[in-house]
């Protein structure tokens, strides 16, 4: 039997900035940015949530739900530093940690646990621990399963512990709404709603053949899922699958050569990062979004892999060129690589491409 931890801070960015500015706590805070330069929030502190202010919410949203709620601008190297410091804090306690974000993480603690040191117990110490050293609060789920361990640290936040005790997996899960299980998006929940499918209990019962018809192979893990069934395992090291960069502008934009300019800005971002993580890529990406909210993506897979700026930017340019037409005007845009190989040489010094350029 394995014991599975999923540990996620309460509020992270705001809870972060009412730490280093003690003038703030106590009040209703949100991280993000200006509502005349179309921000959003990114964090909203639990005194700014009472007033129904969220993450991914306009700002100005935000601000006319919450007119007394104070805006602070994004600190990614600070927030950045303090995952790092949680992210220790957990390795001291298992080797077997599994990042999703800068603030929450799986543990398997499975070795860990002995008659007079239960999963309880160790998780009630994580969250001291990360009191004590950090000043900030996490809440923990713990269960047998990563999804239900996930599930259970999102039911008593702020600074929450829920257990869920071995056996207990599908009694736990049974009376939540189907939004909570996991695979479950708006498009499936609305066609489990339509079918008079509500609840997680609804699905464990429902009738297999009946859901493996309707959502194929995801219907059958759904109801796995349901009955409390999850053999994923806690994954130390992920592969990165992309990387990539992106701008939201205050006021659209339409010249070609201000958004190349944009263009060969990010490039110089996902350059950074290629060299960063020693890789290169194949296949370039470019991500658009229109005056009307309209977003789509553009690709091109190269004959070779790239990893310096310039050799981003001209696919990614290419790209952009075909989509200036009929006046459009832009809100975003970012730029993406994928199809990686791994490069062999120090991520700061430079790379002899393969080929250099494009034939």
């Amino acid at each position: 039997m394995r014991h599975i931890l999923h540990a996620d801070f309460d509020a992270f960015y705001a809870s972060v900035e009412q730490l280093d500015k003690p003038h703030l706590r106590g009040k209703p805070v949100v991280v993000g940015g200006s509502a005349e330069g179309r921000g959003v929030v990114a964090s909203a502190s639990y005194e700014a949530r009472e007033f129904g202010v969220r993450s991914a919410m306009p700002m100005r949203t935000a601000q006319r739900l919450c007119p007394q709620a104070v805006r602070v601008g994004a600190r990614f190297e600070r927030y950045r530093e303090i995952s790092r410091d949680v992210m220790s804090i957990f390795r001291d306690l298992t080797p077997l940690v599994e990042p999703l974000s800068l603030d929450e993480a799986y543990l398997d603690v499975t070795v860990v646990v002995e008659d007079d040191n239960q999963p309880a117990k160790i998780a009630a110490a994580l969250k001291r621990r990360v009191k004590d050293e950090l000043g900030l609060t996490i809440s923990v789920g713990v269960a047998t399963t990563k999804s239900v361990a996930k599930i259970a640290s999102d039911m008593d936040k702020p600074d929450g512990l829920t257990v869920v005790a071995p056996g207990e997996e599908r009694a736990f899960l049974a009376p939540l709404p189907i939004r909570d299980l996991w695979g479950v998006g708006p498009k499936t929940a609305e066609r489990l709603i339509a079918a008079g499918i509500e609840t997680i209990a609804d699905i464990a019962e429902c009738d297999a053949d009946w859901l493996q018809e309707n959502f194929g192979k995801h219907g059958e893990q759904m109801q796995r899922l349901a009955l409390g069934i999850d053999d994923s395992v806690v994954v130390v090291s992920r592969e990165t699958k992309s990387v990539s960069a992106e701008t939201t502008f205050a006021q659209d934009i339409g010249d070609p050569d201000a958004l190349q300019e944009v263009v060969d800005r990010l490039s110089q971002r996902v350059a950074q990062q290629l060299r960063r993580k020693q890789l290169q890529g194949r296949t370039v990406k470019l991500k658009l979004r229109l005056s009307d909210f309209t977003t789509f993506t553009r690709q091109r897979t190269l004959p070779y892999s790239v990893q310096s700026a310039a050799d981003l930017s001209q696919p990614a340019g290419e790209l952009l060129r075909a989509e200036l037409y009929g006046g459009r005007r832009f809100r975003l845009i970012g730029v993406g690589v994928s199809g990686f190989e791994q490069s062999e040489a120090h991520p700061d010094e430079p790379h002899q491409l393969r080929f250099a350029g494009f034939g």
